[in-house]
């Protein structure tokens, strides 16, 4: 009986997972001049290894609920143990009632800089800065999970961008990337834009498009794009305020084909004021506007 009960126990809890990230990672090294192409594969298979099978975070998550994401890292640079590149950050979260992802986050941070040795263990400290190479890892990992919380639940990804922040805090030693006083779209003012009650819409439209919108584009596909629609309102008023806001073009470098997808096809609405809103709240997307056929 004992064994049939152990048996069961780990039947049950087979599909359940502290890690939270389905994430593949994938490192680009053809502007290298090395011959040994070893040391790439080895940290690639490392890092997958470093984002997929740490525990992120208190919360188990079932094998279908793990987030999917991406990352790539492009180097351009090698010499010893200094890498330099760029790294594209990429993550989506399922829609309700059907097999889409809707894409969150897509961008990228060209403040890659990072030593790293072959077969170096790689840890991560919530307390501590252990390496450039883990804290920028584990920023965006923090940023994936909070702007994914956000579309579940009002600000429900808090406490994720507060430890996000903290990490850019602990890691002001860590060189470019992570300092004020630098490019006003690094890590930095990312996680500062996100962060601020002053930027709050960003993340308000997230949960309005996401669980009063795409959620119910099955189930009823003219509100939920009514809905849609009404998210922009919120970036709108973003805009008036700060016109210049990173989190606009965060937003809409991840959504601006998606929008162009949703307004094209199924049920018609009067979309006509909502076109001239994003042609103001995100004129550089204007050539994409152009593609809905409304």
């Amino acid at each position: 009986m004992r064994n049939l009960l152990l048996l069961l126990f780990f039947v049950i809890n087979f599909n359940i997972f502290s890690q939270e990230l389905n994430c593949q990672v994938i490192i680009n090294s053809d502007l290298v001049d090395q011959t040994n192409q070893k040391i790439f594969k080895t940290l690639e298979v490392s890092l997958r290894e470093f984002v997929n099978s740490n525990s992120w975070t208190d919360t188990d998550f079932l094998s279908n609920e793990r987030i999917t994401c991406s990352f790539i890292l492009n180097l351009t640079n090698y010499n010893a143990d200094l890498f330099e590149g760029t790294l594209q950050i990429l993550s989506q979260r399922p829609i309700f009632m059907s097999d889409y992802d809707s894409p969150i986050i897509n961008f990228l941070d060209k403040d890659i800089k990072f030593k790293y040795e072959e077969y170096q263990p790689l840890f991560y400290s919530s307390e501590a800065f252990e390496s450039n190479l883990t804290s920028i890892f584990s920023f965006y990992i923090y940023l994936i999970l909070g702007l994914d919380a956000d579309t579940y639940s009002l600000f429900g990804g808090q406490a994720y961008i507060e430890q996000a922040q903290k990490i850019v805090n602990l890691s002001q030693q860590g060189g470019k990337g992570w300092n004020q006083n630098e490019s006003n779209r690094n890590r930095f003012w990312l996680i500062d834009a996100i962060g601020s009650n002053s930027y709050k819409e960003y993340r308000q439209t997230l949960y309005n498009y996401h669980r009063k919108g795409m959620d119910f584009l099955t189930d009823d596909p003219l509100n939920a794009k009514k809905e849609v629609m009404l998210s922009f309102t919120l970036l709108e008023k973003l805009y008036v305020r700060r016109p210049n806001a990173l989190p606009l073009q965060i937003f809409f470098d991840a959504k601006s084909q998606e929008i162009v997808d949703i307004f094209s096809s199924g049920p018609k609405v009067d979309f006509e004021n909502t076109f001239i809103l994003l042609n103001k709240v995100a004129p550089f997307f204007a050539p994409k506007w152009k593609q809905i056929n409304y």
